[in-house]
């Protein structure tokens, strides 16, 4: 088992309405040394936050009411010093940009496994208007990524109802279908 970032005894705060996930990782977190706390959406989160002050947060994305972004910025105004890492099922640039700009220190897709999380509070927090690294380029990701993505965002936002989607698209079902029967650009 590797070394993690964390100290032992550290405080972190658990947010996902997932029950089992919350409660598999609060237990993984608990057996090596952390004080966990759980919270199972973005009220009882900030009223965790501001009655224990934990050093770290780990985040879902998406919940039922306020959205971990929404949880992001309250966490920072609360605690300040909170270290942050945002998880989610529905990854997509936009929202990793987002939750970067808003103060989280890292951002990862579901699903992770605990040694995965504990070392994205360990990697250092890139700003975006750093410059590349000599002899490398940022990496542009294509229109067709950025349109499939965003496709993609909106359908999970209307929970998969696909004309729901079309309309708010103002596209064709049909021609939406057939964007989603394409494979997912990968540039």
């Amino acid at each position: 088992m590797t070394e993690t970032v964390l100290n032992r005894g550290e405080t972190v705060l658990i947010v996902d309405d997932e029950e089992y996930f919350r409660d598999r990782l609060g237990r993984a977190l608990t057996r090596r040394g952390y004080r966990v706390h759980q919270a199972s959406g973005y009220n009882e989160a900030v009223e965790v936050i501001g009655k224990h002050r934990p050093g770290r947060g780990i985040f879902d994305l998406r919940m039922p009411g306020r959205s971990g972004l929404e949880l992001v910025k309250a966490a920072l105004a609360l605690n300040p010093a909170m270290e942050i890492v945002v998880l989610t099922g529905y990854g997509s640039i936009a929202t990793a940009t987002e939750a970067i700009r808003l103060g989280a220190l890292n951002y990862l897709a579901k699903p992770a496994d605990t040694e995965e999380i504990l070392a994205a509070f360990g990697k250092e927090r890139e700003t975006p208007a750093a410059a590349p690294p000599r002899g490398k380029e940022i990496e542009t990701p294509s229109l067709a990524r950025v349109e499939w993505e965003h496709i993609n965002r909106v359908l999970n936002d209307c929970r998969g109802n696909i004309s729901a989607a079309a309309k708010r698209l103002n596209i064709h079902r049909r021609t939406l279908q057939r964007k989603l029967m394409k494979f997912p650009p990968f540039q």
